[in-house]
């Protein structure tokens, strides 16, 4: 069975089933530890979890496979040739402190998360490949926390070395303090080192292991590699599995806002339509919000990022509400605005229309071929004309004009990838045609704020944002949020007011 990797992979093609025998890209699937671990397992949590799976939906299977696409990018580098030795190293996110002693819940890095599904702190994944094969012949070591039943009084159980190797399926697994004999054989020249060392994810794992590899290749003649780039090449497209966990995120979402919707009654405290937003996406399997959401009342809603959440919604006033949930590793990020009364009054009527409008004619354009850029210019050229057509702009302004005011009252990109992360795979261009695959979002909006003296006295106050979740397919696109009300109707209804 043949498969191309795709335009963002080189089209490298290999046969699938011959890969899998001759690099064992289906790992083993070992006897779990007949006790808790640091992560949920399929023997503590057979509700969530399948045999084989790392994370719901996800299996070893699928991790591995990653890993491989990720060997095969480095080893078929044009610019490296096919000579050396190669290795590639992760490191997790620590755990980050309230106080002295009171941790955040921990989330773990992406990048880290997306190769092998380990979901503790303070570890370090390593892949080293082999020169002289054609296709990526590598091992996948952890290095995880020592099991310490001290602390695993206080913070809970952790995996170990033999815990982590039977939940993720990777060749191999030690304790931290085996690190240190690793870095002589990484100092070697003749390998390849692949690491972000611009952006660390764990500042001290890398100052204490990492520090002797940057400084000793600085000097010499194979200096250590970004690997950030190729890691988000492979997240861009995303496979099936991973696009059920969105779908099950949309849904979520989508949910939790008909909820919120129909429980408020204004006046209404922010801080309530946020708890309550919350609550429902838990209640429904989300395992957190997926950031923290805007619920922006009135003219609040003029601040992009407006997150203090802590004022009065008052009768007659809009309400924008952006947020999105996180389950099983994958997100969400929808944004609605509805009039907290349930019924839109004429001004504010004809502002959500017209940008209803010109969210739904640039969900058309979310096609193979494309690219958010296109997208955005057609927004901006559709805002343009309607900030004409209700009088914001005068009629015979000239094309810098209403270039600028489309920017001066849409100030933010029509959108951004989506995936494990909100704004996912952040340094990959969005000029990049869109591929089947990809999700992104579309979020066209108009802001206008109350001291805007170049405004109708009716517009002013009013900011208004819609946001989808799209997912690019050879066909039409698909709609991950698509069970969220946005119509003026379906908002109506839910406050039974059609």
């Amino acid at each position: 069975m043949w498969r191309s990797r795709g335009a963002l992979m080189g089209h490298v093609t290999v046969c699938v089933s011959c890969m899998r025998r001759r690099f064992s890209v289906k790992p083993k699937v070992l006897d779990l530890p007949k006790r808790y671990l640091g992560q949920p397992s399929p023997f503590t949590h057979p509700h969530l979890l399948k045999p084989g799976e790392v994370t719901p939906g996800l299996t070893q299977t699928e991790y591995a496979v990653r890993r491989h696409k990720l060997m095969s990018l480095i080893q078929t580098s044009p610019a490296l040739g096919s000579g050396t030795d190669h290795a590639v190293i992760f490191l997790s996110h620590p755990t980050l402190y309230m106080t002295s002693d009171i941790p955040f819940p921990f989330h773990q890095h992406t990048d880290f998360l997306y190769l092998c599904g380990f979901l503790e702190p303070d570890s370090i994944l390593i892949l080293r490949s082999r020169a002289g094969h054609s296709l990526p012949s590598h091992t996948a070591s952890l290095y995880v926390p020592r099991r310490d039943a001290s602390r695993e009084l206080w913070d809970g159980p952790r995996s170990g070395a033999d815990g982590a190797v039977a939940l993720t399926g990777v060749d191999e697994a030690f304790v931290m303090d085996e690190f240190k004999h690793v870095l002589p054989r990484l100092l070697d020249e003749g390998v390849t080192l692949w690491c972000d060392c611009a952006r660390p994810a764990h500042p001290a794992l890398y100052s204490s292991c990492l520090q002797p590899l940057v400084q000793s290749r600085a000097r010499g003649k194979n200096p250590i590699r970004p690997i950030r780039h190729l890691v988000h090449q492979l997240r861009l497209v995303k496979s099936q599995a991973e696009l059920e966990l969105m779908k099950q995120a949309g849904r979520i979402s989508s949910q939790a806002f008909i909820q919120t919707m129909s429980c408020t009654t204004a006046p209404v405290d922010e801080a309530f339509i946020y708890a309550k937003f919350d609550f429902e996406c838990r209640a429904r399997g989300a395992n957190i919000l997926a950031y923290p959401p805007v619920v922006a009342g009135g003219n609040r809603s003029n601040t992009l990022h407006y997150v203090n959440n802590n004022q009065r919604i008052q009768p007659g006033e809009l309400v924008l509400l952006d947020g999105g949930c996180e389950a099983s590793c994958y997100v969400s990020d929808i944004t609605r605005t509805w009039p907290v009364s349930g019924r839109f009054s004429a001004p504010q009527q004809e502002l959500y229309q017209a940008v209803l409008d010109v969210q739904k004619s640039c969900l058309k354009l979310c096609v193979p071929g494309t690219s958010l850029e296109n997208i955005y210019s057609h927004m901006l050229c559709l805002i343009s004309q309607k900030l004409m057509d209700l009088g914001i702009v005068p009629r015979g302004s000239s094309d810098t004009q209403l270039f600028k005011a489309a920017r001066r009252y849409c100030p933010h990109h029509v959108g951004h990838y989506l995936g494990m992360d909100v704004h996912d795979t952040p340094d990959v261009s969005r000029s990049l045609s869109l591929q089947p695959g990809m999700v992104i979002t579309v979020e066209p909006g108009i802001y206008i704020p109350d001291d805007d003296s170049a405004t109708p006295m009716k517009y002013r106050g009013l900011g208004i944002r819609i946001e989808d979740d799209v997912v690019i397919t050879e066909q039409s696109p698909i709609i991950l949020s698509v069970d969220c009300p946005k119509e003026i109707h379906e908002l109506q209804q839910v406050f039974g007011k059609s």
